[in-house]
């Protein structure tokens, strides 16, 4: 079901505007992609997993999907090692793959689990290695560089996903894929999502992220792109106007969309209830990404 993205503001949710919406996502999946700096405030948290509930008891059936690239930034930081980035991927070598999957898959991925469990809801936490669920290979290197055990997924197993979700479970997933011989990559979150979104036919997928969504100016809050398709993502790139960390977002998204995903949406994650108004008001948030 589309919306009417007019940005002029999101009006307060009722439920006779939420209910079309509810009958419209009701039994499908709709895939959450979590991370950035809303993981950093206990407040937006709240929200967060309050918004992802919701939609669980109202239901939908959610995967929340998760980074945590200032979490991981901060341990890298308290052992002395140096963060970095190239196109919007972090270099990932052994004792930063052992940093990632330790703060990924324990602490950020258990503590989601735990808010939901706090909120009544049923989730399990998960990640590539569970199952073989995000199978992975290691990725070509980029601009010349190895980016060591970064990953691209080759394959997602659906079927644990669906079983979870039938047993009244919200998977909650972190971005570590598996190797053919065990070895684990570290993958783009946004990535991840767009794979899971696509391989278990979600309805919905949502990017949380630190900006509205996409801008025609990255410098210009009141720049917003409420709605914009495919070729015109593609034109931004080309001229710079996306760039950075958004490239792999963006990518994914289309990714999804050509995948078969209905409805992809990148919002700021920083607002409270932006899952929320995105799937229950007529105006929504962010920016819907749609086909050419």
């Amino acid at each position: 079901m589309e919306k009417n993205y007019n940005k002029t503001g999101v009006n307060e949710t009722t439920i006779t505007e939420a209910l079309p919406y509810i009958q419209a996502y009701s039994g499908k999946n709709i895939v959450i992609k979590y991370g950035g700096n809303a993981m950093n405030d206990p407040a937006i948290i709240e929200t967060i997993l309050q918004d992802v509930a919701t939609s669980k008891i109202v239901g939908m059936r959610p995967i929340l999907v998760h980074g945590g690239g200032p979490e991981i930034n901060a341990m890298l930081e308290k052992v002395g090692k140096e963060a970095k980035m190239i196109n919007g991927l972090r270099v990932t070598d052994s004792e930063t793959m052992e940093i990632v999957q330790m703060v990924l898959c324990g602490k950020v991925n258990k503590n989601l689990v735990a808010g939901l469990g706090r909120l009544g809801i049923k989730a399990i936490g998960l990640c590539g290695c569970d199952g073989g669920l995000i199978q992975a290979k290691k990725i070509s290197p980029k601009d010349g560089a190895d980016l060591g055990y970064v990953g691209e997924v080759t394959q997602i197993n659906a079927e644990i996903l669906t079983e979870f979700c039938g047993l009244n479970y919200v998977p909650v997933i972190a971005s570590v894929g598996m190797g053919e011989g065990g070895e684990s990559y570290n993958i783009n979150a946004d990535v991840v999502a767009g794979e899971i979104a696509a391989a278990v036919d979600a309805e919905k997928l949502i990017y949380l992220t630190d900006i509205d969504g996409i801008r025609a100016d990255v410098n210009d809050k009141n720049s917003l792109i409420s709605k914009i398709n495919v070729a015109e993502i593609k034109r931004m790139i080309a001229t710079g106007a996306i760039n950075g960390g958004m490239i792999p977002k963006v990518t994914s998204c289309m990714n999804a969309i050509y995948k078969g995903v209905k409805n992809v949406t990148i919002t700021n994650g920083m607002t409270p209830h932006a899952i929320s108004k995105e799937l229950f008001t007529t105006d929504g948030s962010g920016t819907l990404i749609t086909a050419d």
